[in-house]
């Protein structure tokens, strides 16, 4: 039986990481995802789970803890932030490249200088190529449910998940959730007993040894076609969720695009603010639409494509900048799997939100309003706009 509660994105997440009852949490405090680290320490200490909780000196001894727990055959999970994030950097991609399966929370918040608590996806996107499977949520109920699914995608691919959140935004904003019972939570994630895992006594294996140039390539290679291979398993996954739940998830979510001359695509938060202008325009006549990632590592470079073909226009919305005097990571990428598809939709690059900057609903209109006109005049006067800047 579903559980209606209040919760903050925080609570909800810490709350399924209760459910689930890894082996291990190895965690460092870091804005604003300390909350999770928090709640979950409160569990042990109870004795609601019996979890080993490890109070470590950095975050990066706490993804090396994790490592190494995840290597011993445990069912580990950690939470961090901004500059966690990246001082987590080398270790990141040590667990993909060793395929460690391990569930890391990430609060999003812009990375400094300037010092900002508050959110932007600089910190997500600045590790985009370690390595990891990134799940990207809208509200306080999707940090909740990927949190529960990124246990069993993890445990299945072999490659460690981040689940991503808008820090303050979703993190701290109370809203009302479904929340499982905690034995179909149990029964979901199912007990972890692998197979094979790196440090098991029994068996003679070497662990992080030098690989040469032929070694190294194939190893790459490998992580690549497993996280191509994930998409699957991403899927199969999200379906054994909906019929526990009756909640879908696929790699995206579109809303309003089937018809759509005008449309967005987005990450977590803003997809609501854009559903909302949506509305507003379909209520004027404006066929405009949203899709929202879901998934941003693996890439859907072939699903994407064939979603966008009926629009006259597209913006791509990045909450961070690549600082590549050009564009930002959403965007490059996404227009590469158009290019590859040969499909040819006039598409520009709306970067918006650095350091929490407030996006409201008329920021949302004027993007679609430049759509319309880029539309009528058949022409880009500009391919990457900063929405909101003063």
């Amino acid at each position: 039986m579903a559980i209606r509660e209040r919760l903050s994105g925080n609570e909800a997440v810490a709350t399924a990481m209760k459910q689930i009852n890894p082996d291990t949490v190895a965690a460092y405090p870091i804005t604003p995802s300390t909350e999770i680290p928090q709640y979950f320490s409160n569990f042990v200490s109870n004795g609601t789970v019996t979890t080993e909780f490890i109070p470590v000196e950095s975050e990066h001894s706490a993804m090396s803890a994790c490592i190494g727990a995840a290597a011993a055959g445990g069912r580990v999970m950690s939470a961090t932030s901004s500059q966690g994030l990246a001082l987590m950097f080398e270790m990141l991609y040590i667990a993909s490249g060793m395929r460690i399966p391990l569930t890391l929370i990430c609060g999003n918040r812009a990375l400094s200088a300037p010092l900002n608590i508050h959110n932007d996806h600089s910190d997500a996107m600045g590790v985009r190529d370690a390595g990891f499977i990134q799940l990207y949520c809208e509200n306080n109920q999707e940090a909740y449910d990927n949190t529960i699914m990124a246990v069993k995608i993890t445990e299945l691919t072999k490659i460690p998940v981040m689940v991503c959140f808008d820090g303050f935004i979703t993190s701290h904003s109370v809203e009302n959730i479904t929340l499982m019972e905690n034995e179909e939570v149990k029964n979901f994630v199912g007990e972890y007993k692998p197979t094979e895992y790196l440090l098991d006594e029994k068996r003679n294996i070497s662990m992080g040894p030098l690989a040469l140039q032929k070694d190294y390539y194939k190893f790459r290679v490998d992580l690549a076609n497993a996280m191509r291979n994930s998409k699957d398993i991403i899927l199969k996954v999200s379906k054994e969720f909906e019929k526990i739940t009756g909640r879908n998830y696929g790699l995206y979510e579109k809303y309003m695009m089937d018809d759509a001359e005008y449309g967005i695509i987005v990450l977590n938060s803003t997809a609501g603010t854009v559903k909302d202008t949506v509305d507003n325009l379909r209520k004027k006549g404006i066929k405009a639409g949203v899709l929202k990632l879901r998934t941003f590592r693996p890439l859907p470079f072939e699903e994407l494509p064939k979603e966008l073909t009926n629009l006259k226009a597209l913006a791509i919305m990045d909450k961070c900048d690549s600082v590549n005097g050009y564009s930002a990571p959403l965007f490059s990428e996404i227009t590469s799997a158009m290019y590859t598809a040969s499909l040819n939709v006039p598409t520009v690059n709306y970067i918006y939100g650095l350091g929490g900057s407030d996006v409201k609903s008329t920021d949302i209109e004027e993007v679609f309003e430049n759509l319309q006109n880029i539309a009528k005049n058949k022409k880009i006067d500009n391919v990457t706009y900063y929405l909101g800047l003063d």
